[in-house]
C-alpha cells in the first residue's frame, strides 16, 4: 500500500462527500470522488483504490452495481457501504458482493475508518436480540418495496396497497440518503 492511502468516496450528495473527503485528506488519505457508477467507472480506468466508501442509493442507480465493479477491479479493495436506510437484505447483498462493512448513517470519518479496520469481523461481537417497533417494520416493508420497484413512489405505493400521498408523507418524515 502507498504511503497515502487512495480512498474512492462514491457519493451523489456533493457536499457530503466533499466534506468526508476533506476530513480523511486531513487523516492522510488520497481521495478522489465519484457520483454514480459511470464516473467510477471512468477513475477505475486510471488507478486501483486502496479503500472506498459507497453510498448504497446513488439517485436512481444502485451503490450495489459500484461494489460489484470495486471488488471485480481489485479484490483487496476495503470496501465500506454507507446508507440512511440499512436493511438486512441490502446488507447481505453488499457483503456478498465483495463489501467489507455496512455502515448505517449517520457515521462519521472515525466509525468509517474503523471498519476499515475491521476487514477480517469480529468473533466477540455481541449478539442481543433486536428489539423492533411498529415503525421500524413499516420502514423496512417500504424500503425493501422501494428498492423492488426501482424507488418509483407510484408503484411503490400501489404494492403497498396505501395512497400515493400517504407513502410520499411517510417518506417526507424520513427520507432517504
Amino acid at each position: 500500500m502507498a504511503a497515502e492511502p487512495l480512498l474512492f468516496v462514491v457519493e451523489d450528495d456533493s457536499a457530503f462527500a466533499h466534506t468526508l473527503g476533506r476530513s480523511f485528506e486531513r487523516r492522510g488519505y488520497r481521495v478522489a470522488l465519484a457520483a454514480d457508477p459511470a464516473e467510477l467507472e471512468a477513475l477505475l480506468a486510471t488507478q486501483t483504490p486502496d479503500f472506498a466508501v459507497v453510498d448504497l442509493k446513488l439517485g436512481n442507480a444502485s451503490g450495489l452495481a459500484c461494489v460489484q465493479t470495486l471488488h471485480e477491479q481489485d479484490p483487496d479493495t476495503v470496501i465500506v457501504v454507507l446508507t440512511g436506510y440499512a436493511s438486512i437484505a441490502t446488507a447481505v447483498q453488499a457483503i456478498k458482493l465483495g463489501a467489507t462493512s455496512y455502515l448505517a448513517k449517520p457515521a462519521d470519518t472515525d466509525d468509517i475508518e474503523a471498519a476499515f479496520g475491521m476487514v477480517a469481523g469480529d468473533v466477540n461481537a455481541p449478539i442481543s436480540e433486536r428489539k423492533t417497533t411498529i415503525k421500524t417494520l413499516e420502514w423496512e416493508r417500504i424500503h425493501k418495496t422501494l428498492a423492488a420497484s426501482d424507488f418509483n413512489v407510484s408503484e411503490t405505493a400501489r404494492r403497498l396497497g396505501m395512497h400515493r400521498r400517504t407513502l410520499a408523507r411517510k417518506l417526507e418524515k424520513r427520507p432517504l440518503r
